[in-house]
């Protein structure tokens, strides 16, 4: 059997970051603060919401021009570190 890599990224690229976290402005102003602070300007136009069925948290999802793996985990590794943001995918 042969084992299965996975995927390899070419980077630079678009990559989606979605960060979900309890609903409020405070999340997403975080989220855009600390996505500028690593990859610059965003395009308003490629960050998405949506809120839970009740309302209760939002997965906000930020497409950024990632130049590395480095890069990305700086990013998740600051999200994280926001203790509003309960996961990062």
């Amino acid at each position: 059997m042969t084992e299965q890599k996975p995927p390899v990224i070419e980077f630079p690229c678009d990559y989606p970051i979605k960060v979900i976290g309890e609903a409020g402005a405070a999340l997403r102003e975080k989220t855009i603060a600390i996505m500028r602070q690593h990859a610059g300007d965003i395009d308003e136009s490629l960050i998405t919401e949506r809120e839970s069925r009740e309302g209760r948290f939002v997965a906000i999802t930020v497409t950024i021009v990632a130049t590395g793996k480095p890069q990305l985990d700086d990013i998740f590794t600051d999200l994280k570190a926001t203790g509003i943001v309960k996961m990062v995918l």
